[in-house]
């Protein structure tokens, strides 16, 4: 794959966020980009860039694979496949139900790992490619009541490494993105999540307390501008040898340095100081 040309490029939860901004910003870079997502009405604002919108559920294997289809039908070749689409749904190990876990699972992990593995063997038909998964500083040190996340993130991390020495001799990169915190809606809809989990539960007031707090975190001026990840991941398209991971955003290296050299209770007591949470004791 010739860096300097035009690549064909599939982005995953390109609806919103750092997925739409990442879509338009390759697409005025004058790549053939491919926006994926559930809602297509939230991507025609794409199409006066030239960007092909396609439905698709990460869930649905039968849409993965008509997805991949479509773009492998209309350009013969996929250089580029960012998997982009996840959601965070915050609350303790215990109150988030089995079911919203396993959803949590399917979107964040399964969907983008068999995703990949529809667009591998067109890869390595052309040999070259590059996977670029969507990480989070979430899959290198864990948040409080955020477990379920933290999961899907560590298998991303462990996924993507894995992935990264087996398809580079096809010519194929595995590309990490890894942000910190960012300013955009995840983290409300996340405290959101936290809310509706804990209530009437053991856990209710510490986690309306930490959501109390997120919520304000992520409406201060202390997060990074989503443009510092669409940057990253520009980078990891367009460079003839990328890095293995681009960790960027607010304390995306900050907080994994003081995860790593901490003991655990420090960082225990940390997080949840952050909080300020008194759990209430509940039969």
């Amino acid at each position: 794959m010739n860096m300097g040309e035009s690549k064909v490029i599939l982005i995953t939860g390109a609806s919103s966020g750092i997925g739409f901004d990442t879509a338009q910003a390759l697409a005025k870079q004058g790549h053939r980009v491919y926006a994926a997502a559930r809602r297509l009405e939230l991507m025609e604002p794409l199409k006066a860039l030239g960007v092909q919108v396609l439905r698709l559920d990460v869930t649905d294997e039968s849409s993965m694979q008509q997805c991949v289809d479509a773009v492998i039908q209309a350009e013969g070749r996929i250089d580029v496949l960012v998997n982009n689409a996840g959601y965070g749904y915050f609350g303790t190990i215990e109150t988030v139900s089995m079911e919203e876990a396993r959803r949590q699972l399917e979107v964040n992990v399964f969907g983008l790992a068999r995703l990949t593995q529809m667009v591998l063997p067109q890869m390595r038909k052309q040999g070259s490619g590059r996977i670029i998964n969507t990480s989070s500083i979430a899959g290198k040190m864990v948040i409080y009541m955020g477990g379920w996340y933290n999961v899907t993130k560590y298998a991303v991390e462990a996924f993507s490494d894995a992935l990264r020495m087996e398809v580079k001799p096809f010519g194929i990169d595995v590309v990490k993105i890894e942000p910190g915190a960012i300013k955009t809606d995840w983290g409300v809809i996340a405290a959101r999540h936290l809310k509706e989990s804990s209530a009437g539960t053991a856990y209710e007031e510490a986690g309306q307390r930490w959501a109390d707090s997120m919520n304000w975190f992520y409406s201060s001026n202390l997060l990074s501008k989503p443009s510092v990840i669409t940057k990253a991941i520009c980078r990891a398209v367009n460079s003839r040898h990328p890095k293995a991971s681009y960790c960027r955003g607010r304390f995306s290296i900050s907080g994994r340095i003081v995860h790593a050299i901490l003991p655990a209770r420090w960082w225990d007591a940390i997080m949840r100081k952050m909080g300020d949470v008194r759990i209430q004791k509940k039969v």
